[in-house]
């Protein structure tokens, strides 16, 4: 009775196949996030703008979902300041992403902020988890290189027109994004994997809008509320929401069952995708070392996926 009880409590774990290739889809929608915000920006539109919009809409569907569902918005005493705590360290990861961003150059900062895999992996580590075998380091190491090649690192570093005097804020603001993103998946699959997904991520949700619109008010987030200029902006910030929206409510609803210490690499393949998307959407030509770049952190990610288990 106690192992059935238990069984039924916990979520199980999707087949690793399944987790990878829903890992890539939201790695994927992200990437498109980030490109229509670039659309949107070039057209005018403002950062603020941008997040209330993504947030909001993210917000009335899960809403939404939960009324049609009839679900009670009820957590166990314990799991409030746990669940206070994950919406703000997803307001911080956006706030310090975007940040970053306004301060670099934006191929950078996703860089650094996807970092996370590995500092959620030595996080689970040092709180009592299983140890990352030395295969699974190597392999996110070679993931790394990987991005190095991708975003061109070495050209942007050796050039003089993008290392200005913010260049050290914005690279600890895009690290400490990753930061509070790998702290907030730990919290979600340690601490409020019993919650129902879709209560977990409307109330996670709801404190992001909470928090940027204080942000907001106190003019912590650059760029402001400034309107796009054309129907090309408004298009871009309506997919920007869709995308983001589709990406956080699977990702947040699915990720106690995606295994996320093993497989969040996976979802390096967002500054891959980014430029993929930037390259037909944007017509920003890749080079061949950022082609290879690619190459690298796609097989980085097989091998990760199809490693024969111990």
């Amino acid at each position: 009775m106690t192992s059935t009880t238990a069984s039924l409590a916990t979520p199980s774990v999707f087949p690793r196949h399944i987790a990878v290739l829903i890992l890539l889809c939201m790695g994927c929608s992200f990437a498109g996030n980030h490109v229509a915000a670039r659309v949107a920006f070039d057209d005018g539109a403002g950062v603020l703008l941008a997040i209330l919009m993504r947030s909001g809409g993210t917000l009335v569907v899960l809403a939404g979902l939960v009324i049609w569902q009839r679900q009670k918005i009820r957590l166990a005493p314990g799991a409030w300041r746990w669940q206070l705590l994950l919406g703000l360290l997803i307001a911080t990861q956006s706030l310090c992403l975007y940040s970053a961003v306004a301060r670099i150059p934006v191929a950078v900062a996703l860089l650094v902020a996807n970092v996370f895999p590995i500092l959620l992996a030595l996080l689970t580590w040092a709180l009592g988890g299983s140890r990352p075998s030395a295969r699974t380091a190597a392999l996110m190491g070679v993931i790394l290189i990987g991005l190095v090649f991708v975003l061109d690192v070495p050209t942007r570093l050796s050039s003089s027109d993008t290392v200005g005097p913010e260049w050290l804020t914005g690279v600890m603001l895009a690290f400490g994004a990753a930061t509070a993103f790998a702290c907030a998946l730990w919290i979600t699959d340690h601490k409020l994997s019993q919650v129902r997904g879709s209560v977990r991520s409307l109330l996670t949700i709801l404190i992001v809008f909470c928090s940027m619109n204080l942000a907001g008010i106190s003019g912590a987030i650059p760029g402001g509320l400034n309107l796009p200029a054309s129907q090309t902006g408004w298009f871009a910030l309506a997919t920007l929401m869709v995308l983001y929206g589709t990406g956080f409510i699977v990702l947040f609803m699915s990720a106690p069952r995606l295994d996320m210490p093993r497989n969040a690499p996976v979802m390096n393949i967002e500054p891959v995708a980014t430029l993929l998307m930037g390259w037909v959407a944007l017509d920003q030509m890749l080079s061949a070392g950022q082609l290879l770049g690619g190459a690298i952190v796609v097989t980085g990610i097989v091998l990760l996926t199809y490693r024969r288990q111990g």
